[in-house]
């Protein structure tokens, strides 16, 4: 997939794809049919693997129109080309929604593991950076202006900070399947349970229910139409994942500019190029890394929003505008996650740039230095590390046992 709108589109691969969403609608009612079948209920089960494709996805996609959403069509098209006793059991006792929702989650599943690779890559390069770069001394700045001596293995520690914290998120998701019928209430599974003789046709639409979650790997849930924690919950981790990335992309913007130049991105053919300016090697892993930050939010805020008007038993128009929103986050996210794992790995660092600039600004680094000194009538060199850098050693040192831990728990 590519999108001239959205440079780097393509690392996202296949992920929240139109043809991604329809295999995953596909396995959602393969799972269906193989819990009735499996109960008893339906006569016999069918393959539906291959019967809808790529290539079936412009007739689809015209004809969710009529119905608002793509499942009805895709049910049309299963029946057909299943044949046989199976074909009419195929979606029998779901509703579009479950479909929908349960094959959402399945995409963002896929989303979700992407995502905790990159981060795993990211943590690893960021933990070597902050090991190295321990006792590399740099100028603090804060509103933009010199502040106190800190160390470049601080400002990696940061960042891998917020990268654990956007990695702790992922990791408490919740990926549940959708069953719930025409109202939540399973009245149709319910009521082909007990023509087929179950004695607690509840129970059955329950055990049915499980078995389909367990067919997919998802978790079982209680209906959840008008419920939509589970998609706030993910829109809300991967704007934590963005927000990690933009605050680092941010500061490598800054340190590269040319008159600081303390760190530089990892170089590659025609890279950072500018159609006028032959001499230009723009930062431009961070600028897309920045872009995506700044789009984030948004997306989120579309799906909270859509949450919050979720009326009745199913919502009318609310969920309708989840898919492509999350779709969009879902991508734009999993495209941030490959260019902030590729800036980090090739990231170049300074450190006698870095050194220079804090000996040049020595009298402003140690501004706040005097200050105690004349306060308390010591000299605070004498109570710290002699590079003025404080409890910053101590800090890394925190986060860099944080980060072993969790690598060696996700090797």
């Amino acid at each position: 997939m590519t999108d001239l709108f959205w440079p780097g589109d393509e690392r996202a691969g296949d992920l929240f794809t139109g043809g991604a969403w329809l295999r995953a609608m596909a396995d959602v009612e393969q799972a269906w049919l193989d819990a009735l079948a499996g109960a008893g209920i339906a006569p016999a089960r069918a393959d539906l693997a291959g019967l809808a494709g790529p290539g079936d996805l412009p007739a689809l996609a015209r004809a969710a129109e009529d119905g608002g959403n793509p499942v009805i069509a895709l049910v049309g098209l299963l029946r057909e080309r299943a044949g046989g006793p199976a074909a009419a059991w195929i979606h029998r006792g779901l509703t579009s929604q479950d479909v929908v929702d349960t094959a959402l989650v399945l995409c963002a599943r896929d989303t979700v593991a992407r995502l905790r690779a990159d981060l795993r890559h990211q943590a690893g390069s960021l933990a070597r950076l902050a090991r190295a770069h321990r006792g590399t001394v740099m100028a603090g700045r804060t509103l933009t202006q010199h502040a106190v001596p800190v160390t470049f293995g601080l400002k990696a520690a940061g960042w891998l900070a917020g990268v654990l914290d956007a990695a702790g998120t992922l990791g408490r998701l919740r990926f549940p399947v959708q069953v719930g019928g025409a109202a939540g209430t399973r009245s149709a599974v319910v009521a082909l349970a007990g023509a087929r003789g179950s004695a607690d046709p509840v129970a059955a639409a329950e055990a049915l229910a499980g078995d389909a979650a367990r067919r997919l790997g998802l978790a079982a849930d209680p209906p959840w139409h008008t419920r939509r924690a589970t998609v706030t919950a993910l829109g809300d981790a991967l704007v934590t994942c963005t927000d990690a990335w933009g605050r680092l992309a941010a500061d490598v913007a800054v340190l590269s500019r040319p008159e600081i130049a303390e760190v530089s991105e990892p170089a590659a053919d025609g890279r950072g190029g500018s159609s006028a300016m032959p001499h230009k090697r723009n930062p431009v892993l961070s600028v897309l890394v920045r872009r995506a930050a700044l789009a984030a939010p948004p997306l989120a805020s579309t799906l909270h929003l859509a949450s919050a008007l979720a009326v009745d038993e199913r919502p009318d128009g609310a969920w309708h505008a989840e898919w492509a929103t999350l779709r969009t986050l879902a991508r734009r996210t999993a495209t941030a996650a490959s260019q902030t794992r590729e800036l980090l790995a090739g990231l170049t660092v300074d450190a006698d740039r870095m050194a220079a600039t804090a000996a040049g600004a020595r009298e402003a680094l140690t501004a706040e230095a005097r200050a105690v000194a004349a306060f308390t009538g010591a000299d605070a060199a004498g109570h710290g590390p002699p590079d003025g850098t404080g409890a910053a050693g101590a800090l890394v040192d925190a986060v860099l046992d944080r980060a072993d831990r969790f690598l060696e728990a996700h090797a």
